[in-house]
């Protein structure tokens, strides 16, 4: 299969504009993933295509559970913490709850951990193997406050899926 990388600016100003994007922005994943099924290939395109595609990101990447800690994965931007005890900050509250999560001030979120000071809102989704259980999170962050509401996590989730079909 072919697949077309879009190089199209993407507006995040209204729910249409956002929904817009992941519409755009699935079929080229679905391009990216198609017939491969390696893990880090497949997360290390996936944070490429969202970092370098969504406006007002400053880092986008996986962590992997393993234990009762996540372990950095595949990312783009600036470094970032290696691991993260389940149930601390916004990545480890993900996968305690199990569900994605949208932080508007990531400095009202408490034990927010800091990998990057300029960071100001985030957006953590569940990513779950084949048996329905957590292996991982994607992780957003922005330097801009409330950069991420229910339809960002609505659209990386739909992201998130058509990864999750490469793992069975």
């Amino acid at each position: 299969m072919t697949f077309t990388l879009s190089d199209t600016a993407y507006g995040t100003d209204s729910a249409d504009a956002k929904n817009a994007m992941y519409n755009d922005l699935r079929p080229q994943l679905q391009g990216l993933v198609h017939g491969e099924s390696d893990l880090i290939a497949n997360t290390a395109n996936f944070s490429s295509l969202v970092f370098n595609s969504m406006p007002g990101l400053n880092w986008a990447g996986f962590y992997f559970l393993k234990g009762d800690e996540l372990v950095l994965g595949p990312f783009q931007g600036k470094p970032a913490c290696i691991r993260i005890k389940k149930g601390r900050g916004v990545c480890g509250t993900t996968v305690v709850e199990g569900k994605a999560i949208v932080v508007p001030d990531v400095h009202a979120f408490p034990g927010h951990i800091a990998c990057d000071v300029n960071s100001r809102s985030e957006l953590v989704v569940p990513v779950r193997g084949p048996d329905g259980a957590i292996v991982g999170v994607f992780d957003l962050d922005s330097p801009l406050p409330n950069r991420f509401d229910q339809t960002d996590a609505e659209g990386i989730e739909s992201l998130v899926k058509v990864l999750e079909a490469t793992l069975a």
